[in-house]
């Protein structure tokens, strides 16, 4: 019985030392992405708190697992409908989330851009993760989702040379 239970505290904690680990692994990638994007510290949050809250659902799980509170097909059916009524319920925020990690990784836009996107013209004042923030010459502020930014067109007037550069367009 005594090597059950030393096994299974070797099990759980193995298992949270390495979710802690991809969390730390994703923080940094994230704070880099976030940082070449010249997105704000609020995006950091934001996936840090992602990445949290993935870390606890898998944790969790684990225990249950492995405490056999729930077997392990239990637990994955349990996971499985889960994860389908968040992602369902989330659709449109993870759209936008997605995108805009897309748009970041991409270069597309960056804070001080100059961009025209369905009949706005302005500049970005602020990148999140949901929207972004275009102010235009008038001073009126629109907030544009950025999946609406990703499925364009989207005239990045600021971006030429930059863009041209890391793709090697001519």
């Amino acid at each position: 019985m005594e090597a059950v239970t030393v096994g299974l505290v070797i099990q759980l904690v193995t298992t949270a030392l390495v979710i802690v680990a991809l969390e730390e692994f994703g923080g940094a990638v994230s704070k880099r992405l976030a940082k070449k994007a010249g997105a704000g510290a609020t995006v950091v949050r934001d996936l840090g708190v992602l990445l949290r809250i993935g870390g606890v659902i898998a944790i969790a799980t684990n225990v249950l697992s492995a405490t056999r509170i729930a077997s392990e097909f239990t637990t994955l059916t349990v996971s499985g409908i889960a994860a389908l009524a968040v992602s369902l319920a989330l659709q449109t925020t993870l759209s936008n989330v997605i995108s805009g990690v897309l748009l970041f990784n991409d270069g597309a836009i960056r804070l001080h851009d100059s961009i025209e996107f369905g009949g706005v013209k302005g500049k970005v004042i602020r990148v999140a993760l949901r929207n972004t923030w275009i102010k235009m010459e008038s001073g009126s502020l629109v907030i544009v989702s950025n999946s609406s930014l990703s499925s364009g067109p989207l005239v990045n007037h600021s971006a030429t040379d930059r863009l041209s550069k890391k793709y090697a367009l001519e």
